[in-house]
């Protein structure tokens, strides 16, 4: 993906597709995390909590819970919205480090990032949020 790229999603709404390597790569990592879950090894923010709490052991029937509640606990923004512009970019590239493989998140996701950038729906950002290891952990 180049500048250009960016830049023609961002501003002039061209479209964005996923290749089907992309997908399978999703899915294999998706299997991957799915595997870690129903473990009763420990796995980092997936059978145990973050932070100080990473040495609490999830049980698995609250695995669920305590991704919605990472989730959640992030879901906070303030001050203006974030130009159009700036926010399409940044669900791009979040959608290109999605489709690396790597983040085990579902395809079901990154086909609704790519979605509502197609459709030319563009979430409202705040321009102050919270801040996670990834950098864009913001509503």
């Amino acid at each position: 993906m180049t500048a250009a790229d960016v830049i023609a999603v961002a501003r002039q709404g061209a479209r964005v597709e996923i290749s089907p390597d992309a997908l399978a790569a999703m899915a294999r990592s998706r299997a991957w995390i799915e595997q870690l879950a129903a473990s009763s090894k420990p796995a980092y923010g997936i059978s145990t909590g973050f932070g100080a709490l990473a040495n609490t052991h999830i049980p698995i029937e609250k695995r669920v819970q305590l991704q919605r509640s990472l989730v959640r606990s992030h879901a906070a923004g303030m001050g203006e919205p974030v130009e159009t512009e700036v926010v399409r970019a940044l669900m791009l590239l979040r959608l290109k480090t999605l489709c690396s493989g790597h983040t085990g998140a579902r395809p079901v996701v990154a086909q609704t990032m790519a979605e509502l950038l197609n459709a030319g729906i563009t979430p409202i950002v705040h321009e102050f949020g919270s801040l996670g290891c990834s950098g864009d952990l913001a509503p």
